[in-house]
C-alpha cells in the first residue's frame, strides 16, 4: 500500500473553540486512534487535501512533533456548505493485526464486447477490504477483457490475495452494456444475412 508523509502537532485544547480556532488558520483537527493513547492534533488543510482528494489510496506516516506513527484514513469530515474538511479520524497501524480501508478498484484490458461496441459500466470506484496492513496491495485490479456485450464481473470472480473484499460475492462490480451502436450494427448484420438467403432461395429456383 503506498505511503505518504503528514505533519502535524499536538492539540493542547480539544474543544469546539479550539477546533474552530484551528479552522480559521487553515489546519484541521484530527484524532489518531487504535493506539495505547488516543491522540488530538491538527494538520495542514491544503496538504490534508491533496491526499484526500486523490483517487490513489494512502497510508499516512504521521509526524507529531517528532514522534511518527504510521496509520490509515478512517473518515474524514466535510462542511456541508462548503466541502472544506473539518475534521480526520486516523487509525494507527499495529503490526499483524487486520486493518478495513477502502480501496481503488482498477479494470485491466479491453473488453471483446467494448471492441465490438459495447459499453463497460463500472459499478465501484473502491471497494472496502480487511487485511493484514503489511499485506495490502496499491489497489484491486480486474482482467475485464473476455467480457462480452451482456457480460458481467462480480466480487466473487476476483481472487485478491493479501486482503478479502468486505462484500456479497454476488454484488455486480462490471458490466458490459449494449449500446445503439451495437445494436445498429447487429441489426445491418441480420439485413445482410436475410438478404444473402433470399439470394441463394433466388438462385435455388432459377435452377429449377
Amino acid at each position: 500500500m503506498k505511503t505518504a508523509s503528514l505533519s502535524g502537532s499536538l492539540r493542547e485544547n480539544v474543544g469546539k473553540k479550539d477546533a474552530s480556532a484551528a479552522r480559521k488558520s487553515g489546519s484541521v483537527p484530527g484524532v489518531l486512534y487504535g493506539g495505547k493513547v488516543q491522540t488530538h492534533f491538527t494538520v495542514d488543510e491544503i496538504k490534508l487535501s491533496k491526499l484526500v482528494i486523490n483517487p490513489e489510496v494512502f497510508a499516512i506516516e504521521l509526524d507529531i512533533d517528532g514522534n511518527k506513527v504510521m496509520s490509515i484514513i478512517q473518515e474524514v469530515q466535510f462542511h456541508p456548505v462548503t466541502d472544506r474538511i473539518v475534521h480526520l479520524d486516523l487509525l494507527e497501524v499495529t503490526p499483524g493485526k487486520q486493518v478495513k480501508v477502502n480501496l481503488p478498484l482498477r479494470s485491466e484490458g479491453i473488453s471483446k464486447g467494448v471492441v465490438n461496441g459495447g459499453r463497460m459500466e463500472t459499478l465501484f470506484r473502491r471497494l472496502p477490504v480487511q487485511g493484514l496492513f503489511e499485506n495490502l496491495p496499491d489497489a484491486l485490479s480486474a482482467d475485464v477483457s473476455p467480457l462480452k456485450i451482456g457480460d458481467n464481473l462480480r466480487v466473487g470472480d476476483l481472487n485478491i490475495e493479501g486482503c478479502t473484499i468486505l462484500l456479497n460475492d454476488s454484488v455486480l462490480l462490471f458490466a458490459c452494456k449494449r449500446t445503439r451502436l451495437a445494436m445498429s450494427e447487429e441489426s445491418e448484420l441480420e439485413d445482410e444475412e436475410e438478404t444473402a438467403e433470399e439470394g441463394e432461395e433466388s438462385s435455388e429456383g432459377g435452377d429449377a
